[in-house]
């Protein structure tokens, strides 16, 4: 075992800060990493607060890791010592139920292992994440990056880019569609951007007007104002697919509304209870309210590969470590476009 430097919260109400933990020898099928940034997801926060109820001490988060390899397993013959990778969410799973099977982990049926705060079944106790100076990983859980990409910018792909292109290509969203991004925020200006660049119409729904610039800088087409009545009844029936990334409960009847005939709006963003959802708004139109989380590895290569062959990335915010704890008080406030990453070679700086 190899101890390296990481930040951690030891407990829902302490800040984060400087940590050691031991990372595993590389087994056969493993590949270990120097992690060379991580983003910085909402997620990271929901488990440091324990907002889930389910966080695991001390917390190391990040599950948006770039980095180059510094060793692999006699079995990884598919990466080789200073190959850019990426880490995303999960860093293990069964391998042998169904989902598993048909390349999506993380709806694993014996529980996918995530990148922390899930049991590690090499060390005992949980998984520690990216805000650390390596990881080893599961071969089968690597991810090649394209080297023509904003290496920095790339890191929040392997969470909010994953979690944006799943679902746009599991409901086959097409050049010429009409595409409703709801809320613009981390995912929101991901999903702008690859609906963009697949072709399709894309429309973002807000509830600020002073966004619409920003929206149609990513690469909005139009802006709905949603507090707007008007605007959007001129809009009723009339989207193929809704991407709502609302991060909290909300009301979704009046996004419904927006759907033709048989189009979907998926969630992404509210992993908690919605508004009463009236029954009517669904059935009149045949219309669907669907969940998708993250994606699967496969999936994930997929993303990254179309991400460089368009040239694209994150719009991201540099930080270094020591400054982690003002970011997520930053994020909370929804004060970041869009995404912090961390610069990780400000932890061997870190005494």
């Amino acid at each position: 075992m190899s101890n390296v430097k990481a930040y951690a919260a030891k407990s829902a109400t302490r800040d984060l800060e400087p940590f050691e933990l031991d990372r595993r020898e590389p087994t056969a099928e493993d590949v270990e990493i120097e992690i060379l940034y991580c983003g910085v997801c909402h997620s990271d926060i929901h488990t440091v607060k324990n907002d889930w109820k389910n966080a695991k001490y001390p917390s190391v988060p990040g599950h948006e890791i770039i980095g180059r390899v510094t060793k692999t397993g006699e079995n990884a013959t598919n990466f080789k010592e200073g190959q850019l990778v990426g880490v995303g969410c999960m860093v293990d799973s069964c391998q042998t139920c169904s989902a598993c099977k048909d390349n999506l982990e993380q709806y694993c049926e014996n529980g996918a292992t995530f990148t922390y705060n899930s049991e590690d079944k090499h060390l005992g106790g949980h998984t520690f994440g990216g805000y650390s100076e390596k990881v080893v990983v599961d071969k089968k859980f690597v991810l090649n990056i394209p080297e023509n990409l904003d290496v920095k910018a790339v890191a929040p792909l392997l969470c909010a880019g994953i979690t944006t292109w799943s679902p746009l290509q599991q409901w086959n969203v097409k050049k010429g569609d009409k595409v409703g991004v709801i809320g613009l925020g981390g995912l929101g200006h991901m999903g702008v951007k690859l609906a963009n660049a697949m072709g399709a119409h894309v429309v973002m729904i807000t509830t600020s007007a002073s966004k619409t610039e920003d929206a149609k800088d990513l690469g909005a087409h139009e802006v709905l104002i949603s507090k707007d009545q008007k605007q959007m009844a001129q809009h009723q029936n009339s989207f193929d697919f809704l991407l709502n990334t609302i991060p909290v409960g909300h009301d979704v009847n009046p996004y419904i509304s927006l759907l033709k005939r048989d189009a979907t709006m998926v969630l992404v963003g509210a992993i908690e209870p919605l508004d009463p959802i009236h029954g009517g708004g669904l059935v009149g139109g045949r219309k669907r309210l669907a969940g998708s989380l993250i994606g699967g590895i496969k999936e994930t290569q997929e993303m990254l590969d179309f991400c460089g062959e368009h040239n694209i990335v994150s719009d991201v915010e540099m930080i270094d470590i020591q400054n982690i704890n003002n970011a997520y008080d930053r994020m909370i406030k929804s004060d970041v476009k869009y995404r912090f990453v961390i610069d990780m070679k400000s932890l061997k700086n870190n005494q």
